[in-house]
């Protein structure tokens, strides 16, 4: 049954039980709450990324004894303002031995000495892990997009999640925690199993009943490599055609995701900007120019500094640049500096995304497939005995 929200990495989990060892649980509890109660408000946030920093600005006495401990005790890997997800796993999981203070019980001990010992294949069963790296042993690749309908029907009989935004936050969670510990790695917006992941699902074969494929995993795994073949056509296909034409793809794209007023522009005067936009913050109307690069080769730092520097000429507050290829490390920097106007980097893995979720030169068809429900064929225990009490009736 899945239980646990805000899901760690491993290596939390652990850093959590060895920091906190002798530790009294009701000052882990309150120290949380104190925590909790200096989040601050939408107008004025509170950052939280630098424990070094907070902590001791923060927090005094007690509080502060026991959240340096956390924090160097697990040596810099739990952020007690984020520890929370350590803190269900250990204690939703009977991690520790009953009594006032964190001290590992016998199942904590083995999870603590082995990623591959019985409590934490447990956990990866309990919280659906198992479930996602057997999905990718299967399919080899895939995206969150790719797996999401599949971890739906998981989970809606195996939690009591009902909302769309949680089941992506939990799918999101537990890939990451998979790709921390080796078992997954990343190929552009995909994940893909490593040696490492199979090694380990193939011991999690060995301790639990995994599903074989049957006729309908067949098929949706088909359906996967065929629609990634679809994506890797029309990536081909972007990088061909006529570049007006591209431009007006992303044209129709941006409308498609709720922008206004949408233009490409004149091909002999474009200042630098080939289609320009308005989109809604809040109750804020902003002009966004986009500048598309269909480059083999990666975007450079000198491309996002033109284009910023082209703002003005639009009256833009943000702009946007979309390539089939990708960024360098100094265009991605340049692009988050702090007091510069926003530019979003879109890359060509993105790109696809973006249009296959809106559907821009593409169609989604729906596959519809039979399958029995068992439950239809289950007698009832009550008819059952009312036949049986008639047979004595009539003997």
């Amino acid at each position: 049954m899945i239980r646990i929200p805000l899901y760690p990495l491993q290596d939390e989990i652990r850093g959590f039980l060895r920091a906190l060892e002798a530790v009294p649980k009701s000052d882990y509890t309150a120290m949380w709450s104190t925590i909790f109660g200096l989040t601050g408000t939408p107008q004025n946030q509170v950052e939280w990324l630098n424990p070094d920093e907070w902590i001791i600005q923060r927090l005094s006495g007690r509080d502060r004894e026991v959240a340096l401990k956390l924090w160097e005790g697990s040596g810099r890997v739990v952020n007690p303002r984020h520890s929370h997800g350590a803190y269900w796993v250990v204690t939703n999981y009977d991690f520790t031995e009953d009594g006032p203070v964190y001290r590992p019980n016998e199942r904590g001990w083995a999870f603590l000495e082995s990623e591959d010992s019985e409590p934490a294949r447990m956990l990866d069963r309990e919280e659906g892990l198992a479930f996602l790296l057997n999905l990718l042993g299967r399919s080899g690749t895939a995206t969150r997009a790719d797996l999401i309908d599949e971890w739906t029907i998981y989970c809606q009989g195996h939690s009591n999640i009902t909302k769309a935004s949680v089941f992506k936050d939990y799918l999101r969670r537990r890939l990451n925690n998979l790709e921390g510990r080796g078992y997954l790695e990343r190929e552009g917006m995909a994940r893909r199993i490593t040696p490492a992941g199979r090694s380990y699902l193939k011991a999690l074969a060995g301790s639990m009943m995994l599903p074989a494929e049957d006729a309908a995993d067949t098929l949706q795994r088909q359906v996967r490599e065929y629609n990634d073949k679809i994506k890797k056509d029309l990536r081909a296909k972007l990088s061909t055609m006529p570049p007006y034409a591209f431009e007006k793809m992303v044209r129709d794209l941006l409308e498609a995701m709720g922008y206004d007023d949408v233009s490409v522009t004149s091909a002999t005067n474009d200042k630098g900007v080939d289609v320009v936009g308005t989109v809604q913050f809040g109750i804020t109307t902003v002009t966004e120019v986009v500048q598309v690069k269909r480059h083999k080769s990666n975007i450079t730092r000198p491309v996002l500094d033109a284009l910023r520097g082209s703002l003005y000429r639009w009256k833009a507050l943000r702009g946007t640049i979309i390539t089939l290829s990708d960024f360098a490390k100094g265009c991605k920097e340049a692009a988050l500096d702090p007091g510069a106007a926003p530019i979003t980097l879109i890359n060509g893995d993105r790109l696809i995304e973006l249009l296959v979720e809106h559907q821009i030169a593409v169609e989604k068809h729906p596959l519809h497939y039979l399958q029995i429900d068992d439950s239809a064929f289950e007698s009832d225990g009550d008819s059952v005995e009312l036949i049986e009490d008639d047979s004595k009736q009539e003997a």
